[in-house]
């Protein structure tokens, strides 16, 4: 036997050593590739180079906050914020407010460690961020699962369509993921282990990192509020007094540091009503932002249609003795519960955070089918999870690749996969 679980590691090992080496791999951003100075140039032919070349709106917005930054430093933030009120309030649309400070800050510091102009720095951030939350991603299933869940839930995000997509684009919504899931976990463990300081500490930090991410992070405390709560009849573990003034605290100090940097709480409310009231009356956010509740799950159907499958049909197993499956399913649902009641504001990339939970879900499906077989079903479930991988990497290739995807909207995603036709 010990010869035999010897082996079984030895193969373990070797699986998450190269799934993240393709994960890695396909989230680096194209640049690290074209040029004939780098030394990863002989692999472009590899790399998925995505058609969107252009530079997006809100990739625009994000680089002149950063050049700001670079230009008059750190201490002039709340004269950047004050800019922003003074021309978004004539503006007739939203424009990215510059309170999406964590974002910024972590590009202004590649920027100075690594001397790189704002988009590349902003670009980069993006990419390192997401190799991160694959190898956070990895981490969690070992936590919340085991090692199996581990390795499967790691190479399903491996090739995540919208996880790849976001590596390769200046947005804040895959930085934004990290933190996300990182506080889901921290929810976790503080669960698992009641009163530990450590754990209580870094779940405070992440919350209130998660607020100076964005400042409209509510969905997602209130995911954590409602696991907190159904933990009384579904026993994740133990609820103190402790990790409820966390859940509180945590938010508020990102609030607070947010009011400094902002220059005052008026600046900071001032802010958030120009940037919610004024994206009622942009046109794109109308046209893109809109639909029935439904149109998430409709979103990740046209992108992921396996692992969507496969998670709903895991939900259906749900019973009281699946408590990690459980967790991450009320943690999905009670966002979803906020985020498909936003007014014009939809779109998957806001999503990106419920990749790695429908992926948990998705895997639990997986090991449920192959179960009966008990002598293969390490063989079977690593088939279906390469097959499925195999699937998913060919869905970035068509949205992507063959496609100049830019925004995770409705339309652009029927469109790229010729369901409607081209412009």
């Amino acid at each position: 036997m010990p010869a035999v679980a010897t082996r079984q590691r030895k193969i373990e090992i070797l699986c998450v050593a190269v799934v993240l080496a393709v994960g890695i791999f396909v989230r680096l951003p194209h640049s690290a590739f074209s040029s004939n100075r780098t030394p990863l140039h002989a692999l472009e032919f590899l790399h998925p180079q995505p058609k969107m070349e252009g530079l997006g709106f809100d990739e625009g917005m994000y680089r002149s906050y950063l050049n700001a930054v670079i230009d008059q430093g750190l201490g002039s933030y709340p004269e950047i914020v004050e800019d922003y009120i003074g021309a978004q309030a004539k503006l007739t649309g939203s424009v990215l407010p510059p309170v999406r400070f964590l974002f910024i800050f972590a590009a202004y510091a590649w920027h100075v460690i690594f001397r790189t102009e704002a988009l590349a720095s902003l670009h980069q951030v993006a990419s390192f961020v997401s190799v991160l939350t694959l190898c956070l991603a990895g981490v969690v299933g070992w936590r919340v699962g085991n090692r199996a869940t581990a390795i499967g839930v790691l190479a399903l995000m491996a090739f995540a369509p919208t996880q790849i997509h976001m590596s390769q684009h200046a947005l804040v919504d895959g930085f934004f993921t990290f933190w996300a899931l990182l506080g889901l976990w921290m929810l976790w463990e503080n669960l698992r282990a009641p009163r530990d300081w450590r754990w209580l500490a870094a779940y405070i930090i992440t919350l209130a990192l998660l607020v100076l991410t964005k400042e409209n992070s509510f969905f997602v405390w209130f995911a954590l509020v409602a696991l907190i709560i159904v933990n009384r009849w579904l026993s994740f573990g133990t609820v103190t007094r402790e990790l409820v003034v966390a859940t509180v605290v945590g938010p508020l100090l990102g609030v607070v540091v947010l009011i400094f940097l902002a220059g005052g709480i008026e600046n900071l409310i001032t802010t958030y009503r120009l940037s919610v009231s004024k994206n009622y009356e942009l046109a794109y956010a109308i046209l893109t932002g809109d639909g029935p509740w439904n149109r998430y799950l409709v979103d990740l159907f046209l992108v992921s249609p396996i692992i969507v499958i496969l998670a709903i049909g895991a939900i259906f197993r749900l019973d009281r003795t699946k408590k990690p499956e459980l967790f991450m399913s009320i943690f999905i649902a009670a966002s979803y519960l906020i985020m498909c009641n936003i007014k014009y504001g939809m779109n998957l990339r806001y999503a990106n955070m419920w990749d790695m939970p429908l992926r948990f879900l998705a895997f639990s499906q997986i090991s449920a089918f192959t179960a009966p077989a008990k002598r293969y079903r390490a063989l079977l479930t690593s088939i279906a999870v390469a097959a499925i991988a195999i699937i998913e990497l060919r869905q970035y290739y068509i949205l992507e690749v063959r496609y100049p995807l830019y925004e995770l909207v409705t339309h652009e995603l029927l469109r790229a996969l010729q369901i409607l036709k081209p412009h």
